[in-house]
């Protein structure tokens, strides 16, 4: 019986520090939107899924267009060092199909960008960040 609500309380804890970080990437996502749109940029898409995953902000500018991954973390480089080679690959299979699906986003350049919100809310865009092999 305590075995069990030890367990319950665990169960409960994790879905806390879900919910908790789940909030903090939505509101990352929505500072992120607020400097591309800032800059300039106009936004096509928000959290657009495809089954190989997700691309957090899809956005255009002067002929070209931006596939983003938004970080959330304390510190410019955790964030920068968090994207892995595997979520690279499926950031751009996820790309090539979303091009595919949308045969009107007819841009002269394409690229995928990282921005990092840091735990003081400055977003820091790092263009280019990765490219198609």
């Amino acid at each position: 019986m305590a075995f069990r609500r030890q367990e319950q309380g665990m169960v409960n804890s994790r879905r806390l520090a879900g919910a908790a970080s789940y909030r903090r990437g939505r509101h990352a996502e929505q500072v992120a939107m607020e400097k591309l749109a800032g800059d300039g940029w106009t936004i096509l898409k928000h959290r657009a899924r495809t089954p190989w995953g997700e691309i957090d902000l899809i956005a255009a500018r002067d002929g070209m267009m931006i596939f983003v991954e938004v970080k959330c973390r304390p510190t410019f480089s955790q964030a920068a060092s968090s994207l892995g080679t595997r979520q690279i690959r499926r950031l751009i299979d996820a790309a090539s199909m979303l091009c595919a699906e949308n045969p009107g986003w007819v841009y002269n350049e394409m690229r995928f960008d990282v921005i990092v919100v840091t735990a003081d809310n400055a977003a820091h865009q790092i263009a280019d960040a990765f490219r198609l092999e």
